[in-house]
């Protein structure tokens, strides 16, 4: 075999040296293939500041076990605890952490990707980084380092036995957190009712009782099962690979060949499932009933669907899909909206997996809509007997072409980590390895027999359906497997199969005349120029060129995108709209009427890569529109019209309405951890209303209220206006007096300008504001721990906060997430309320509320110790860390005009926070950050200002009991007090331990008893030493008080089970909140915004005549 002389391996095969790329893509490509048959994408970007890899592997749910659901989730969770190599647990993520980065993978049909994120330096990227204290750069950027740790994933994973349980517990964790989402419950009630000998019908997620306890009663040794899985399955011919960095080629392809060649090759085969059909003629022509969680009407139709993958050049799929789909005039959406029956519509088809796809149209019914949805299923085939009626146009396809072409040439970068992530998943997929970029988004041929192949798929005989609906039928006679899902499944009967194939033969005249098909799009740019001037440092602020009493006008014609697009921002500030909850839902309301009227004429708009947005808040309305700046002003003044000149029609009304009061219902069944920040701004807000307060108002309100109430918002407002992007300054004032001529409005003096205002804890306080979830199934409860520090203008403060979350950021997940298992989702970081700056923690977890604050508790006293232990070059690299990520450079437009926004609208104008913020974070020590820590942080800190937010389930240990017997409680119970011992370093005979267990009444809750058997299991059987056994106890009460509730035995007995062993600490007294109007007039008032600089030094104004 010929060599590299270079580099002493086997010689790699280079598959492509260039990249159809767009335009302003400054980055070099190369493909090479590996002696091991492993594909690797290598991307050298000179400017990037953030380096990535991702590697994806052909392998996932649909290769699961039977009798094992969710193997390959779970095997992707155990490649992070640790590798042959790097043996630690966290060796990965702290690594990662330590370079500002971090790390996720994703298990799907037939992939599952690995990708991590960390700064493509190890040094300041701070014009300042001369300082003594800052770390010198490596030999190697951190990105080597992370590949080393990486690559190990995948030649010598470890599987520990020690950390197995863990991880099948965050399986299980996640699992739950899924339950009741209906978008995970009707997905797998679409698998569960497919075909049994097709993968799609399996469970992908898998949980505790699939992937440990049944196995173990099976007598399967379940890691053997994972290590067989992974050596079955994990091959390097199956694996390909993307690294971004700032490296050039030839040093990321050594990295790559040195580290990833040991990489095993199986030469196993692709995994394809021609033959297979997802729907079978058992499946074809049902109906599906299901009843959903949240209050919902859908109707769901599904076609099987050839893999279109391969032909990526006609893409005949999307000709379907974009008709179909569209919202405009003469579109299945725009008749089904006139006739009350729909709010939305979309059209794709979706590949399954290599040889399978589905074709699927998922229509968002009204009430009048469920009550006609047979006749909803009928337009929707006379409009396929309209396509099949004449052969496919050729201008549709060209405009689809054209549209593709230049949304890629201009095409601007995004984070590294979804680049690499993305291309690792299409590098699966035949596309040629020079048209990894393009072959998703450009069609390069027009294909008319392939469309009609596509159409010939969506036949009467070839569809099923699924009618999501709380309400109809009502008689729902079945459950689904894995997530619960009441549904009923039954054949379409035969007279209206029949009348489904009359509409599917109708001709034009037995249609109705307003299917047809769209215009021509007048949206799409003509204009594409970009005049570029070359600027030795791009500008961080805009100008004001217009600073009246009415309107106020910010400009930054782009310096360094050079793309022909360009943001309109507008702030319409008005007192009305949030004054009180009657105001704020009428704002709502008004808004979405506004919207629905935009529908059909802006659905062009979108497809020609042009976008608008309406927006309300406590200030006022934000009116957007971003996209290519060609025919910008067009559609701006289409918005600003119809929102003057609005006509609230009954029929429309109503179906807003009843949508809004679903939505607010609807928000308590959303995930917790998705909640409960609500309530955390709403608590700490001046004029801040909670869902509940305006689900009261909305049943009241009127057309007549809407139409009387919202000229009441225009009539008196100020303007402020950004402009960014391809236009001149010109242009920007032409915009601003367009939205000053359109809405004219009488002048808002600056002192009725609504302010945004946080209410002040007082120093040494700790309240707590409780709230059961109103979802009865629902078992997690979420916690938000808050620490109010100081006000937003204190920017040495601010910098302390920022530190403390980067260094926090790792040993919080680690310590909550890893080792306690307390639940899923664990998150911790600074964040600013208003104009208040805090630090939070935020745990969604099946234990309870109060177990979670203690456990945070403990976890920030023993972070003192870690300020105070850590290493000098440690706490420096942390510094540079946070460093750069402040300073990384903004990937495009949108970005830039999104902070520029920010700092509009909070009114403090700081344009220069970052460098700010860095000025402030470099000269930080060790010892400045204990004295915060000790001050403001700390539990027990009398200077302390505190608030936590409680979420509470309904579901208790009664109603998990229901649902498990004595026997796999003890099964499940033996296991945790295995486990339990296992991490205390003694290993356990499980079955001795369960016999010990025998006389005990642990389905009663007998903690006592429960600890006196694994004491006598310790002393007798066991042999350990009265000291330990007596500080394993200690523990076990601990594990008892959380464990037990958790398969649905109440713990009694011990009176101290709750307590953590943490240091003592003087406790300040918890406060329930329980009156929040009481609370919040009792509370100070912080300061509004303090602007950093004068306006007038801002300012470039037009000279006046």
């Amino acid at each position: 075999m010929a060599t590299d002389a270079l580099h002493s391996r086997p010689a790699v095969e280079c598959l492509a040296d260039a990249m159809e790329k767009p335009l302003l893509d400054n980055r070099t490509y190369r493909v090479i293939k590996l002696s091991n048959e492993l594909e690797a994408l290598l991307i050298h970007d000179d400017d990037t500041d953030k380096a990535s890899a991702a590697m994806d592997v052909n392998i996932g749910s649909f290769s699961d076990d039977l009798d094992m659901p969710g193997m390959a989730h779970a095997v992707e969770h155990l490649l992070f605890m640790g590798t042959e190599k790097y043996p630690g647990e966290n060796d990965y993520s702290s690594y990662l952490a330590k370079y500002g980065g971090y790390s996720n993978a994703f298990t799907a049909s037939t992939d599952t990707n690995y990708y991590f994120e960390l700064s493509a330096s190890a040094t300041s990227n701070s014009a300042s980084n001369s300082s003594e204290n800052l770390a010198p750069s490596s030999a190697k950027s951190p990105l080597y380092g992370a590949l080393d740790r990486f690559s190990q994933f995948f030649i010598h994973p470890l599987f520990s036995e020690g950390t197995l349980d863990r991880e099948l517990q965050a399986v299980d964790s996640e699992n739950k957190k899924n339950l009741q989402s209906d978008m995970w419950r009707l997905h797998q009630l679409n698998k569960s009712l497919s075909s049994q000998k097709h993968p799609f019908s399996k469970f992908s997620t898998g949980n505790y009782k699939v992937l440990h306890d049944d196995p173990i009663k099976r007598g399967v040794k379940i890691r053997d099962e994972f290590i067989k899985f992974y050596k079955k399955n994990y091959s390097a011919n199956r694996m390909k690979l993307v690294v971004l960095g700032r490296e050039s080629l030839d040093e990321l392809q050594s990295w790559v060949e040195e580290l990833f060649t040991a990489v095993p090759n199986q030469e196993l085969p692709q995994l394809r499932w021609d033959d297979v059909p997802i729907f079978t003629e058992e499946e074809v022509c049902t109906q599906i009933f299901a009843k959903p969680v949240m209050e919902s009407r859908m109707l769901d139709l599904h076609f099987p669907y050839p893999d279109e993958d391969p032909l990526y050049e006609s893409q005949p799929g999307r000709y379907l899909s974009h008709l179909i789909g569209h919202e405009g005039p003469g579109s299945i959406l725009a008749y089904l909206k006139a006739k009350g029956w729909a709010n939305s519509l979309s059209a794709g088809a979706s590949p399954m997996c290599p040889g399978s796809a589905l074709f699927s149209i998922d229509i968002r019914l009204t009430e009048d809509g469920l009550k006609h949805y047979q006749e909803v299923v009928k337009v929707f085939f006379q409009y396929v007997a309209m396509l099949k009626e004449e052969p496919p146009h050729q201008w549709i396809v060209d405009e689809m072409k054209r549209l593709g072409e230049v949304d890629f040439k201009f095409k601007q970068k995004i984070p590294a980590s979804r680049t690499t992530s993305h291309l690792s998943g299409i590098m699966q997929k035949p596309y040629p390895r020079n048209s990894l970029l393009t072959a998703q988004s450009i069609i390069r041929k027009f294909d008319a027999e392939g469309i009609l192949r596509g159409l010939g798929h969506l036949r009467p005989d070839n569809f099923r359906m699924t009618i999501v609906s709380q309400d109809y039928p009502g008689d729902w006679n079945e459950k689904e497997k894995w997530y619960g899902t009441d549904y009923k499944c039954e054949k379409i009967p035969k007279d209206l199969m029949q009348e489904y194939m009359r509409a599917y033969k109708s001709s034009s005249g037995q249609r109705p005349s307003e299917l047809h098909l769209p215009a021509k799009n007048e949206f799409i740019p003509q204009r594409l120029d970009v005049e570029k001037k070359e600027v030795e440092k791009p500008s961080t602020t805009p100008t004001l060129i217009r600073n009246e009493e009415n309107v106020r006008t910010w400009f930054k014609k782009d310096d360094q995108f050079w793309v022909p697009k360009a943001n309109i921002y507008v702030t319409l500030r008005s007192p009305v709209v949030n004054v009180t909850p009657l105001a704020a839902v009428m704002t709502q309301v008004y808004r979405e009427l506004v919207e629905d009227s935009l529908v059909e004429y802006s659905y062009d708009a979108e497809l020609a890569g042009l976008q608008y947005g309406i927006s309300d808040h406590g200030q006022g309305l934000d009116v957007t529109v971003s996209g290519y700046n060609d025919k910008m002003a067009v559609l701006l003044e289409k918005v600003l019209v119809s929102m003057r000149d609005l006509e609230v029609k009954q029929e429309r009304f109503d179906i807003i309405k009843e949508r809004l009061l679903r939505g607010f219902r609807n928000f308590e069944y959303q995930d917790p951890f998705r909640q409960i920040s609500t309530y955390s701004r709403w608590l700490v807000t001046e004029r801040g209303w909670s869902h509940n307060q305006l689900l009261d108002e909305l049943p009241s309100v009127t057309a007549d209220d809407v139409r009387a109430f919202f000229p009441q918002i225009l009539k008196q407002m100020h303007i402020e206006v950004l402009v960014h992007g391809n236009l001149y300054k010109e242009d920007a004032l032409r915009v601003s007096d367009l939205v000053e001529s359109t809405m004219k409005p009488k002048r808002l003096p600056a002192a009725q300008w609504p302010t945004r205002r946080s209410l002040l804890l007082p120093a040494g306080s700790d309240f707590r504001y409780e709230h059961v979830l109103k979802n009865p199934d629902n078992v997690n409860h979420c916690i938000e721990y808050i620490i109010f520090a100081g006000s937003d203008s204190d920017r040495p403060l601010r910098a302390k906060l920022l530190l403390l979350g980067q260094i926090t950021s790792e040993p919080c997940f680690d310590t909550l997430r890893t080792k306690e298992q307390l639940g899923y989702v664990v998150g911790s970081g600074a964040l600013v309320f208003n104009t208040v700056l805090a630090y939070r923690v935020l745990i969604q977890s099946e234990k309870n509320c109060e177990y979670l604050e203690k456990r945070i508790d403990a976890f920030l006293i023993a972070f003192e110790d870690t300020i105070k232990n850590m290493p000098d070059n440690e706490f420096e690299e942390h510094k540079i860390s946070l460093i750069n990520k402040r300073l990384e450079k903004l990937k495009n437009l949108s970005q830039e005009t999104s902070r520029f926004w920010h700092h509009v609208t909070s009114e403090m104008f700081d344009f220069e926070l970052v460098h700010r913020d860095v000025k402030n974070i470099e000269p930080l020590t060790k010892q400045d950050m204990l004295d915060f820590y000790r001050e403001l942080i700390l539990p027990g800190s009398p200077h302390r200002s505190k608030a936590s937010v409680h979420l509470v389930a309904q579901a208790s240990a009664d109603t998990i009991a229901v649902n498990t017997d004595p026997a796999e409680q003890k099964m499940r119970l033996v296991t945790i007090l295995s486990k339990s011992l296992t991490q205390l370093g003694i290993q356990p005979d499980n079955a001795a331990l369960a016999t010990r267990l025998d006389k005990v009444d642990f389905t009663g809750g007998d903690s006592d008893g429960i600890l006196a058997a694994v004491g006598g299991y310790l002393k007798e059987t066991a042999g350990i030493a009265a000291e330990q056994i007596e500080q394993v106890l200690a523990q076990g009460k601990i594990v008892l008080a959380q464990a037990l509730p958790s398969i649905g035995i109440k713990p009694n007995g011990t009176d101290t089970i709750e307590t953590a062993p943490t240091e003592e600490k003087e406790k300040t007294k918890t406060i329930i909140i329980d009156d929040v109007k009481a609370f919040k007039a009792s509370m100070p008032l912080g300061a509004g915004a303090k602007p950093v600089r004068d306006l007038s030094e801002f300012e470039e104004l037009e000279p006046k005549l």
